[in-house]
């Protein structure tokens, strides 16, 4: 399952490299593609969901949300 963030705050190559650290340590998550403002990930449902991706951005200090 893909599930697309947007992604609030990102400005520059740290901050995509700070999300995508935070991500890649979701169980279940495979981090496809993170760029300024928005991520890409596939996950795993019966492991997590796309809350807990949501929150793992959150909790690295950058709002997120799932894209619709």
């Amino acid at each position: 399952m893909t599930v697309q963030l947007a992604i609030d705050g990102m400005s520059c190559g740290h901050c995509v490299a700070r999300v995508k650290k935070a991500l890649e340590q979701v169980p279940g998550a495979t981090v496809a593609d993170v760029a300024v403002g928005s991520a890409t990930v596939e996950i795993d449902p019966a492991r997590t969901s796309a809350d807990a991706l949501v929150k793992a951005v959150d909790d690295a200090g950058y709002p997120a949300r799932v894209a619709s």
